[in-house]
């Protein structure tokens, strides 16, 4: 298939497909006449990367998942370097969640306080 037709299939862009080719996630086998040629093969990964950015990673973050995909391996995830990545990302939204939690105890605390100089109570 063509870019457009990747791009329409995947619910994307030619410029997204373009971008990730140009950062390496997609390679894309060239016709003689120059068109660029997708397979299915090609929608996986397009799949994969759509998946991986919708719930926060980075484009970087999800070259692991692409070459254990290129590798032959039915699911992204299958790969010791996916697991990794998998494995820092829930560290980092840990991280993200202990700090929202400080945040919303200094707020509540800071709303006692003002509640109690207002004489309203808690």
């Amino acid at each position: 298939m063509r870019i457009g037709e990747l791009a329409s299939t995947a619910g994307t862009t030619t410029k997204a497909l373009r971008y990730y080719e140009e950062r390496g996630l997609l390679d894309a086998p060239r016709r003689t006449n120059g068109y660029r040629d997708y397979d299915e093969s090609h929608l996986r990964v397009v799949r994969e990367i759509q998946t991986l950015r919708e719930i926060g990673f980075a484009l970087e973050d999800t070259r692991p998942f692409v070459d254990c995909l290129r590798a032959g391996y039915e699911e992204g995830d299958s790969c010791p370097d996916a697991i990794a990545v998998y494995r820092r990302k829930i560290a980092e939204v840990e991280a993200y969640l202990a700090q929202l939690n400080v945040v919303r105890d200094e707020l509540r605390a800071k709303l006692a306080d003002a509640r109690m100089r207002r004489g309203e109570g808690n």
